[in-house]
């Protein structure tokens, strides 16, 4: 029971790992951008999904609240791709690194000049209901259940968009040869963008997910959380959409088993040693592949 508590717990975090780390490894393989953002998109759709949910707020509808919160996400991401990034696309990498932290500090300091620096709780029973279903002698609750099978279903689609339909075989092409794309009439601005928002609506669902089972929703949320999404899709594999998803497993597996063993201080450690350690023996990731670069 004891082990069964903690790897629902592991599988649960390690989903929403996932799918921050599904956001960062889609743009980074689109036009090789580590967008550090990508985590306070999370923050931005905990708050929406709060004053959406909330009853001293709007109090609206759980499905309201959770379109808002996704297409919110997704807006916030083609504004930032259209005014931060598109002007800097052929600029030098080390500026479009510097301009995302920017980017990140920036909507971590609107977020606290609006909603304050004191962290709120989030409405959880709005969303998803208590309780759960019991296998034998294990009890598991709605919570990690729902999260978990939502982190699935999101890969499953986006693996499906991304390998069959014309708007993935854009995507590919684009993430090939940018040039060659544009050769056979593909808009590579119009994919970019496509790919932004794709991204940060999986960062929607996150943050719902996470605000369901963590209800603390502040300014920083997305720091650490984007941090650990980060060494998911670098663990897993940059660029590989299965890759994102064993690696944020993985990670929140690893976590989970360093507090059951009464280490909860040298969590966040662990995972770097894992990182690390996988760095050293295989650096594309789990499942990355080597890059040819062209000259």
């Amino acid at each position: 029971m004891f082990f069964v508590s903690h790897l629902v717990n592991g599988l649960q975090l390690g989903s929403i790992y996932a799918l921050v780390a599904l956001g960062y490894t889609m743009v980074y393989g689109i036009i090789k951008l580590l967008n550090f953002a990508h985590g306070d998109f999370i923050m931005v759709g905990g708050y929406i999904a709060l004053f959406s949910l909330s009853t001293t707020f709007f109090g609206l509808p759980p499905a309201v609240a959770v379109v808002l919160t996704i297409v919110g996400c997704m807006l916030l991401a083609v504004v930032v791709e259209k005014l931060a990034y598109r002007p800097l696309r052929n600029a030098p990498r080390i500026s479009v690194l510097i301009t995302a932290i920017g980017v990140s500090l920036l909507l971590q300091n609107l977020a606290q000049y609006f909603f304050g620096a004191t962290p709120m709780n989030f409405p959880t029973h709005l969303l998803i209901p208590a309780g759960g279903i019991t296998m034998g002698d294990v009890f598991v609750a709605y919570t990690p259940l729902i999260t978990i099978i939502a982190a699935l279903i999101s890969m499953v689609i986006l693996t499906y968009l991304v390998q069959r339909t014309k708007l993935g075989k854009a995507m590919r092409a684009v993430s090939e040869d940018t040039e060659a794309a544009q050769l056979m009439g593909i808009n590579v601005n119009t994919i970019i963008t496509f790919t932004f928002a794709v991204g940060a609506g999986l960062a929607g669902i996150g943050a719902l997910l996470y605000g369901a089972g963590y209800p603390r929703i502040e300014h920083t949320l997305g720091v650490m959380l984007g941090l650990m999404a980060f060494v998911a899709a670098v663990v897993g594999g940059i660029g590989s959409i299965p890759g994102a998803m064993i690696g944020g497993f993985a990670i929140g597996l690893v976590e989970a088993l360093v507090t059951a063993l009464g280490f909860s201080e040298w969590r966040i450690g662990a995972v770097f040693l894992i990182l690390i350690i996988v760095l050293m023996v295989r650096p594309t990731g789990i499942m990355g592949r080597s890059m040819m670069e062209k000259v």
